[in-house]
């Protein structure tokens, strides 16, 4: 089953596209997660369709906004992930991709990405 961002405005499972596994335990597949809102809403459709739903599996995992983790463990939803920017970053520091400058930017950004983007003209 696929799972809409938004709905087509008509059916019973609008924002769900083919059969959703009522009554079985559903893994949610993604293909990255930033705060994890996403994650929920997913899932969240996928219960109201009947699926049992506790777990969440993404490529990549941004791994730096704070309170996401908890987030979807306040809605019974394990995540799962191959990589976070962090696991990047350190893969980054041994091979000679990237001047160090740069990758003390990036670092920067990762240890606090609300104040990072703040000083340099986000709203």
């Amino acid at each position: 089953a696929y799972v809409r961002k938004q709905p087509k405005g008509f059916g019973r499972n609008a924002l769900i596209e083919g059969d959703v596994p009522e009554g079985k335990r559903t893994l949610l597949v993604e293909d990255l997660t930033t705060d994890g809102r996403s994650k929920i809403r997913f899932a969240q459709a996928l219960r109201d369709a009947g699926a049992l739903v506790n777990h969440a599996f993404v490529v990549f995992y941004y791994g730096v906004f704070p309170g996401s983790l908890e987030a979807l463990g306040a809605m019974d939803i394990s995540l799962h992930h191959l990589c976070t920017w962090w696991d990047v970053l350190e893969a980054c520091r041994d091979r000679p991709y990237f001047p160090e400058t740069h990758l003390a930017e990036v670092r920067r950004f990762l240890e606090d990405p609300v104040a990072w983007s703040a000083r340099h003209g986000a709203n």
